[in-house]
């Protein structure tokens, strides 16, 4: 069994950050590690408080697994801080290379929790661009997130575009930009757009008319992580993950009073361990 890391917060009502994300990865077969950036108090309708681990202890947990354990891929999400950004972008240099796949390293810049409310510190935005970004083998915003990369309003598919070229210019060689396009208005579908430095691919899929899409982003990112770890392409990535999540969407769970939860072990669910009956 293929192993692949998390490095991102935590969230202890279990549908978003590094619960998303084990989950995801369990769901695709994979052995799911974590390296806790920071304890997030928060459930489907609010965030309480923010603690963020100390850099040494951060630095510590993802040396603690390549020290001992093959790493196929690393997902990367919630980095609230300048501190904690600097921490990881010194461990990504130095493990990186030693990825099982290449490419291997997802990040997701996670600025908002799916209520709103803040996840990342506003002046922290410099310091993802020149530290994080070009670590990234394939980064992805939302519509927010990419217009505060880029430094601009998207409004249209157009936009999508142009923000996605734009980002694609912070990174380094090989750099694809998913745009993901689900907090777009006035459209039936959900379509992302994915810039590889050379050509557009879209993705798209029915709007999922429900409330409960708590964690959808790290999910995505965390799907994508998990076939880039079974030896797909990140175009081939990309197509699957944006499948699973629809699933998950499709049949999301109504827990909690906000924005619940989608459902990560659907097929698992319905088809059951295939254990037989006694």
């Amino acid at each position: 069994m293929k192993a692949i890391l998390t490095i991102a917060g935590s969230d202890c009502s279990g549908g978003a950050g590094i619960q998303a994300d084990i989950k995801t990865f369990s769901a695709h077969g994979l052995f799911g590690m974590s390296a806790v950036v920071s304890v997030v108090a928060e459930n489907t309708s609010r965030v309480i408080s923010i603690q963020d681990i100390t850099p040494d202890v951060i630095g510590e947990q993802i040396d603690a697994v390549f020290e001992d354990i093959e790493v196929s891929a690393i997902k990367v999400g919630m980095l609230s801080g300048v501190e904690c950004m600097k921490a990881v972008a010194s461990k990504l240099r130095q493990y990186k290379p030693m990825l099982r796949c290449h490419p291997g390293v997802v990040i997701d810049p996670v600025m908002y929790a799916k209520n709103g409310c803040a996840l990342m510190a506003p002046d922290s935005i410099d310091t993802l661009i020149s530290e994080i970004i070009p670590l990234a083998d394939v980064l992805t915003p939302n519509i927010p997130e990419a217009e505060k990369i880029a430094g601009m309003t998207i409004k249209s598919l157009s936009d999508m575009e142009d923000a996605a070229r734009r980002i694609y210019a912070l990174g380094e060689t090989g750099l694809a930009v998913l745009v993901k396009g689900g907090h777009s208005s006035g459209t039936d579908d959900a379509r992302d757009v994915l810039f590889d430095g050379a050509a557009f691919s879209y993705y798209s899929a029915p709007r999922v008319d429900t409330k409960n899409t708590h964690g959808t982003g790290c999910t995505t990112s965390s799907a994508i992580a998990s076939n880039l770890a079974l030896g797909f392409t990140v175009k081939e990535s990309v197509a699957r993950a944006k499948i699973y999540v629809t699933t998950a969407i499709q049949h999301s769970l109504s827990i909690g009073k906000g924005n619940g939860p989608t459902h990560h072990f659907y097929k698992l669910y319905r088809e059951g361990l295939g254990w037989d009956e006694e």
